[in-house]
């Protein structure tokens, strides 16, 4: 008899728990999953880098990878409208981890403005992300002074808006992860979600999540070198994914092609935007793989701007443990390069 029942307690029993199957939404999120999991397991990455999580609807092999997992970290619906309106059906109860809703996260104003500074004026501060965190009571008291962003979005005199635009978009900025405090707040909270499904290595969650944080303090500190001398140049750029990592380095964008969730710009946006570029000395105006570069060249027309890619989602880099370092320094690499031309 107590044979016939050893097969079942072992089953039952959570000391032989397997390491827990993960799946990530955006390769930056499966980069810090991955340094926090370590050698135990690998996530599965859910939305491919060349794709735009802003309009990626999920694939059967996707839904099916989604339901199967044992935990899921991801951004956001803010990010990823498909993925959020299926997240709740799909995934088993408790899985999933949105990251923007994270104890500790900060949060910018997406801007709405064609112009988001004047040609000549000062950068962002950096150093002051903590400021804003999603955790407070009352986010109508939040200042975003600091940020640069405090603009009375209500007063449209003050500002070139772009004319007759149908989208307003009044919530929070959803590239978080470019935020280097917010990737290092989330290390800990990953490291506890893994451990609670897997109680047997928490101490080596805990332990990678640490040794994750320092890299990333490297690749900030490299950064931050490599950008000295990008500070005080003005950059355009295709959508507005960079607000993060320009309040992280101080850097300065004038305006971007489209809006933080990437919806088509109007010809009247266009239109501004390239006026705007005609009495301003851009640095650069960057590109990105995931959009159409057809929009670049309306927008630069007439204007001796040089064009560069910049990349949030790191398309061109691997996969893994050190992804997230990477994608770091690649983009203040790659911003101090045009910045130098």
């Amino acid at each position: 008899m107590y044979r016939s029942l050893l097969p079942a307690l072992l089953l039952a029993s959570p000391a032989f728990a397997e390491v827990p199957k993960v799946v990530t939404d955006i390769a930056p999120v499966q980069g810090l999953v991955a340094s926090v999991m370590g050698d135990l397991g690998e996530p599965e990455l859910l939305i491919p880098p060349g794709a735009s999580p802003h309009s990626h609807a999920l694939k059967p092999s996707e839904a099916r990878a989604l339901q199967n997992a044992d935990l899921v970290f991801w951004i956001g619906g803010e990010l990823s409208p498909d993925l959020g309106r299926k997240i709740d059906s799909i995934a088993a109860d408790g899985a999933a981890v949105s990251l923007f809703d994270a104890p500790g996260t900060v949060h910018l104003q997406a801007r709405n403005d064609v112009l988001f500074a004047e040609p000549g004026a000062e950068a962002h501060e950096h150093g002051h992300e903590g400021h804003d965190e999603h955790g407070d009571d009352d986010h109508d008291e939040h200042e975003h002074d600091e940020h640069g962003h405090d603009e009375a979005h209500d007063d449209h005199d003050e500002h070139e808006h772009e004319a007759g635009h149908a989208h307003h978009h009044d919530g929070d900025d959803p590239h978080v992860w470019l935020s280097v405090d917010n990737a290092t707040t989330w290390l800990p909270l990953i490291a506890q979600k893994l451990s609670e499904a897997d109680p047997e290595h928490a101490d080596t969650y805990a332990a990678n999540a640490e040794a994750a944080a320092a890299r990333i303090a490297e690749a900030r500190a490299e950064a931050q070198d490599l950008l000295a001398g990008a500070t005080d140049k003005n950059f355009v750029v295709f959508h507005d994914a960079f607000q993060y990592f320009e309040v992280s380095f101080g850097l300065k964008v004038l305006g971007a092609i489209s809006l933080s969730d990437a919806t088509a710009p109007s010809p009247a946006r266009l239109d501004a935007l390239r006026d705007a570029l005609q009495g301003a000395d851009a640095a650069c105006v960057f590109a990105e793989p995931q959009f159409d570069p057809r929009l670049i060249a309306a927008v630069t027309e007439g204007a001796d701007t040089p064009v560069a890619e910049l990349d949030p989602l790191g398309q061109t880099l691997d996969l893994g443990a050190e992804f997230y370092p990477a994608l770091i320094t690649s983009l203040a690499q790659s911003v101090a390069d045009c910045a130098a031309q």
